[in-house]
């Protein structure tokens, strides 16, 4: 369902996949044990009548596909997969029951028309089956393309049943011995054009891979996991097919495993999260390669070496299992490596892993424990790792791989959990954190690999350790920016209030005295010159505690006391100031002083026509540019005003940013972190 463009409503799946929780309806157990009664009993009259090898695999595939499609549809209602399942299933037990029946050795009563069931549905059965696979997981199809590929593929299938109905097309095939019902003519043509159509049973069998190929590369999650599943039994199932092929010359083993691809689809939908595939494709991968090197050196040894040399059979056999025994071992360990290659992917070698994790120590810390749990999944081959930070009695989550995890403050007893591998982080015996891993279900850490998780536990812990000092060391920094600020404005405080205030009164007493001295004009010239030279030392008194700290920053705010620093700039200013709020006092005096000193730099040393200044909220904090048109060429002076604000800004983690190309101009920039 869709509630507006580019949003799905999963409400109704959330409740379908909720619903094996709540205890099945009477109406739903008794249709459910209804069909499986049928199919069940179906199936079994069928093996009752023998057991014929050609049409055992019908007989599997109606109580798999049954027995599995009536599981899902009682564990979960309405699930179409499960649905179609229960139909190919009743399509395979009627085609099982009626090739049984027509084949019987002894006329059985009506075996002509219950035979006739049995060899006729079959186009329609393969074409069934391909549009079920080609809808798992979740009985829909990936678009209206495919559905019409699918309507195709159904309706070509119904006409060659159609053909089988009417005309005994492929009898001669099935083994039913009882004869055909019908007597239509044209029988030869019909034929024809049974044999020119039987290769649509390849392009029916394409089209179905061609759309499981496009269902896995577009897959993520919950749903990759499923289909990999149903890949892995239909890989299994067409090798067996092709062994049996190549070894007895019978397809039988390969039709006799048919059953896995349902009962692994089953799996997927149900219990895809319980029990993980890749564990089993990887020992499958093992296992099969071990046996067909070792077929092969058999078969090398006796037969090759055996024609060539002249020796007994027993000897050759005893030279072969030698042969064998030896290079059993490093074949073994060459194929698990090609089979985590081909399950896992690339895992980091240990060289790699250490160089990976040394190159990410320089980058944003928030990333760089992210970079750690990659790394050391990428190394072991985990499933999940978390790294988690803090004290041995309070530990929290700090990142995790492949998604992040939103768990609990644990202490470090509490990680220990079934199936997680718990390595603490301690540097100078103490504890900083933990790191966790859980491998895929019946895997355990080799000897490499844990001597790696090691090493790397330990460059952890030392890169956790300098983490924290530079927290401290950043911490401490913009304490001290702080004090200076409140000393600052101690200091502009007592200026205003003290000296300033004094010596405005000893201005107003002059001007007092020289109105008395009126009579005494050298007296009286004196004494307004002294008045005149005070109020000048009052001015310079007032520019000095601006400097320190301006008051009207304190009292207005950031804007009004960059508006007064416009004002008062020689160089035209084009200000603009974009704030939600008043800002914490070390950014509005940081970002103040910053302002000031690129706007005396701009009259003094650049010859400016203009300058810029934005002033900004941003997502990362507070940004701040200030550019000119001057004649560039500024740099970082140790002990210069620009190395100053620097500085000062790394105390509160904001760079710095200066491009100033000679005569290009100037530009400042920075980002101050604000909550």
């Amino acid at each position: 369902m869709r509630d507006a463009p580019g949003v799905w409503d999963h409400s109704v799946v959330t409740v379908r996949e909720d619903a094996h929780d709540e205890a099945p309806s009477a109406a739903r157990e008794a249709a459910v044990g209804a069909v499986a009664l049928v199919v069940a009993g179906v199936v079994a009259s069928g093996w009752l009548l023998g057991f014929r090898l050609g049409n055992a695999h019908n007989g599997l595939l109606a109580l798999s596909f049954t027995a599995v499609g009536l599981y899902v549809v009682r564990m979960r209602p309405g699930h179409r997969e499960g649905l179609l399942f229960v139909v190919v299933g009743v399509v395979h037990a009627v085609m099982f029951f009626g090739r049984q029946y027509g084949s019987h050795a002894d006329p059985l009563p009506g075996a002509t028309w219950i035979g006739w069931f049995g060899v006729w549905p079959l186009p329609l059965a393969v074409a069934l089956a391909g549009g079920t696979l080609m809808a798992f997981p979740d009985g829909r199809l990936l678009s209206r393309r495919w559905s019409v590929a699918v309507g195709g593929m159904l309706a070509f299938g119904f006409g060659l049943s159609l053909l089988s109905a009417l005309w005994p097309v492929s009898y001669a095939h099935t083994g039913v011995i009882a004869p055909y019902p019908l007597d239509v003519p044209g029988a030869a043509d019909a034929q024809s054009v049974w044999d020119g159509a039987r290769v649509s049973f390849v392009a029916f069998q394409v089209l179905w891979t061609a759309a499981i190929v496009v269902r896995i590369r577009r897959a993520r999650g919950d749903e990759l996991r499923q289909m990999r599943w149903l890949v892995y039994a239909v890989v299994v199932d067409l090798a067996l097919l092709v062994g049996g092929l190549i070894v007895v010359g019978s397809p039988a083993p390969g039709l006799l495993a048919l059953p896995l691809v349902p009962i692994a689809a089953g799996v997927a939908i149900l219990k895809h999260r319980l029990y993980d595939i890749d564990p089993v494709i990887n020992k499958t991968i093992v296992i099969g390669a071990m046996a067909l090197i070792i077929t092969a050196g058999y078969v090398a040894v006796v037969l090759g070496v055996g024609a060539l040399v002249p020796a007994g059979r027993g000897v050759l056999w005893l030279v072969t299992t030698a042969v064998v025994a030896v290079v059993a071992e490093p074949v073994r360990r060459r194929a698990q490596r090609v089979a985590d290659r081909i399950v896992y992917g690339h895992r980091t070698t240990a060289y790699e892993a250490l160089a990976q994790l040394t190159a990410g120590i320089d980058g944003a810390p928030e990333e760089l424990l992210t970079g750690v749990a990659r790394t050391v999944a990428n190394a072991v081959g985990a499933r999940e790792v978390v790294v988690w930070v803090g004290t041995d009695n309070r530990l929290v989550p700090a990142a995790a791989w492949p998604t992040a995890v939103d768990d609990e403050a644990r202490s470090l007893a509490e990680l220990f959990r079934a199936q997680w591998h718990v390595r603490p982080l301690a540097h100078h015996g103490s504890v900083l954190g933990a790191l966790a891993l859980r491998k895929a279900a019946g895997e355990s850490l080799t000897i490499g690999e844990d001597r790696l998780l090691s090493d790397l536990v330990a460059q952890t812990a030392l890169v956790i350790a300098q983490q924290r000092q530079a927290e401290q060391l950043q911490a401490a920094a913009r304490r001290i920016v702080t004090a200076e600020d409140a000393a600052r404005r101690r200091i502009e405080r007592d200026l205003h209030d003290g000296a300033q205030q004094r010596l405005v009164t000893l201005g107003l007493e002059l001007g007092v005295l020289a109105e008395r001295a009126a009579a005494d004009p050298a007296l009286a010239a004196r004494v307004h010159e002294v008045r005149t030279q005070l109020l000048d030392a009052t001015s310079e008194l007032r520019e000095l505690a601006r400097g320190v700290h301006p008051a009207v920053l304190t009292e207005q705010g950031l804007a009004v006391a960059l508006e007064t620093l416009a004002d008062r700039s020689p160089v035209p200013v084009k200000l603009s100031v974009l704030l939600d709020d008043r800002l914490p006092r070390e950014i509005e005096t940081t970002t103040y002083f910053l302002v000031s000193e690129a706007l005396t730099n701009a009259a003094r040393h650049a010859n400016a026509c203009v300058v810029s200044v934005c002033v900004t909220n941003v997502d990362a904090g507070v940004r701040v540019e200030v550019a000119d048109d001057g004649c560039g060429g500024a740099i970082r002076a140790g002990g210069g005003g620009l190395q100053g604000v620097t500085d000062r800004l790394a105390a509160l983690g904001a760079p710095l940013e200066l491009d100033s190309p000679v005569g290009g101009g100037t530009r400042i920039t920075t980002v101050l972190p604000c909550a």
